[in-house]
């Protein structure tokens, strides 16, 4: 990867776990408190809309507050009815035309495309405003069916202009290769939220500071 245009610093992308009751509010504004964050992605699974709206809405205002994008996982729907800052959509949700045509123009949609490079120019061609790659280590955050290498990152970076994002397993502890190859965003869930949270994002946020 050239370095002729100087990168911006890599930033933290946190993934809810997918129990969001609670307590979690709290964690939610202690991690957000504890350095840099750039996004939170609500994820839910098993749930119908109106609840997840009920769930997410204290979550949405704690990232507002903290001028945090608050982004919506698989459904433009739910997105929409939350006033979310964007959807992340996977291979088989609603498109990117669908979604920005129901979210608007400065909507942030992010589109997971695996390990694909087919699947990324694709999303870049339909106006995705980042592209998800992974998983790049062992996750239990959910199956893994696709893994990812630090290539697959420097050859993003080296072409496009479109943020790409590193997903899957991602820790303090291994995350700087990924950040020397050119992930825009590291998307984290299991690291920060299976102990505490505000250690957690003080260790990658220094991790991150240390490449650059």
């Amino acid at each position: 990867m050239t370095d002729e245009i100087p990168r911006e610093p890599t930033q933290l992308y946190l993934i809810s776990p997918l129990d969001v009751g609670g307590a979690f509010a709290d964690r939610l504004a202690r991690a957000l408190d504890a350095g840099p964050v750039a996004a939170f992605q609500f994820r839910v699974k098993n749930v119908d809309q109106h609840e997840a709206a009920r769930l997410g809405e204290p979550l949405r205002r704690i990232c507002a507050d903290r001028d945090v994008a608050f982004i919506a996982n698989d459904s433009v729907a739910l997105a929409k009815r939350l006033g979310a800052d964007g959807v992340h959509l996977g291979q088989d949700d609603d498109s990117i035309e669908e979604a920005r045509g129901a979210l608007g123009r400065d909507a942030q949609i992010g589109v997971t495309c695996h390990d694909s490079r087919h699947f990324a120019m694709e999303a870049g061609d339909a106006g995705a405003d980042y592209v998800a790659f992974g998983a790049f280590y062992p996750t239990t955050t959910k199956e893994t069916k696709h893994t990812a290498g630090l290539d697959l990152l420097e050859w993003w970076q080296g072409i496009f202009e479109i943020p790409c994002v590193a997903i899957g397993g991602i820790t303090p502890e291994n995350c700087v290769p990924l950040v020397r190859a050119g992930a825009d965003f590291l998307a984290v869930s299991g690291a920060v939220w299976n102990g505490d949270e505000e250690a957690s994002v003080r260790a990658f946020n220094a991790a991150i500071a240390g490449e650059f």
